[in-house]
């Protein structure tokens, strides 16, 4: 029984976290090869729950990884339907899906930090009650919550993070070095305070949480804290050092109300990551050092390229 693969589908597989879970995917969990189900936006439309549903019946999966959603903050205030549908139906009709399967299958959905407030000043706790601002964080509150209902605290688990970014994709490391090649001078928030996230040690966390078949609410972020004025900064002096950049440009810090949103974003929105290192045995990468790495892929992509 222990030979037979383990099927996991993955939505999102052509998202930044996607991407880096099919490069970094192990060959075996546990005695058991892996047998992976991967769904791009094209493949699985997760506005459409009735596809939703009908792709976990078909496959009969062991695990389902939900790294895909609707991750526009602030489009998400003039599309609350839509943001719902992704973020919190499509996991809740899966789920769903999943207990009417009979199969035992586990769940894995991945969160954010913007389900939170930011208002306590201290890390965020897996424990502590959420309180988003924003449709976005409502929605994937609502998305968490779905899950873990459906499925009990048994087979459900949710990994929450923030600031995510990798060497592909649409993320602030992007932005910002779009931004700098075209600007000299650029202005930074620097009273929102959280962690960036690497891909790379998020997509390692969530293949070590499937392989120790670990259920409820997780925290994973990289070690350390800032602003994102100190974010770009380091891109900055990093990109510079890589050849990404040719000259840094003038950073400028400035206060929340000088960069108005539509979205409300949480002032301070760090993860108490303590419990879900120790669970999955893993250590925290500081996040300056994390960002090193990705950004000596972007150079060594640029340069191939």
């Amino acid at each position: 029984m222990s030979n037979l693969p383990l099927k996991i589908l993955i939505t999102g597989v052509n998202g930044q976290l996607g991407r880096q879970l099919l490069v970094s995917a192990p060959k075996r969990c546990g005695d058991r090869p892996l047998h992976l189900l991967l769904m791009s936006r094209k493949d699985l439309d997760l506005a459409d729950l009735q596809a939703c549903r009908a792709v976990v019946m078909e496959h009969r999966p062991d695990w389902i990884l939900n790294a895909a959603a609707y991750t526009a903050v602030d489009r998400a205030e003039s599309e609350p339907t839509l943001a719902a549908s992704v973020n919190a139906h499509a996991p809740a009709a899966m789920a769903e899906a999943l207990v009417e399967c009979k199969t035992g299958g586990q769940f894995l959905q991945i969160s954010t930090d913007f389900v939170f407030a930011g208002a306590q000043g201290e890390p965020y706790r897996p424990e502590d009650p959420v309180q988003p601002l924003g449709v976005y964080g409502r929605t994937k509150a609502e998305g968490e919550q779905a899950v873990l209902c459906f499925l009990g605290p048994q087979r459900a688990a949710v990994l929450r993070t923030s600031w995510v970014y990798g060497p592909v994709g649409t993320n602030f490391v992007a932005t910002m070095l779009h931004l700098m090649r075209e600007r000299t001078e650029l202005a930074v928030v620097a009273d929102q305070l959280g962690c960036p996230t690497a891909t790379v040690g998020l997509a390692q966390a969530c293949w070590r949480l499937i392989e120790r078949e670990l259920a409820g609410v997780w925290h994973w972020s990289d070690a350390g804290a800032a602003s994102w004025f100190d974010f770009a900064v380091a891109i900055s002096e990093l990109s510079i050092e890589f050849g990404l950049l040719e000259k840094a440009a003038v950073l400028r810090p400035i206060p929340t109300h000088a960069y108005p949103t539509i979205a409300r974003r949480p002032s301070y929105s760090l993860l108490d990551c303590i419990s879900t290192r120790e669970a999955l045995g893993l250590e925290g990468q500081h996040w300056r050092a994390a960002l090193k790495g990705v950004l000596a892929v972007m150079a060594r992509h640029q340069g191939s390229g």
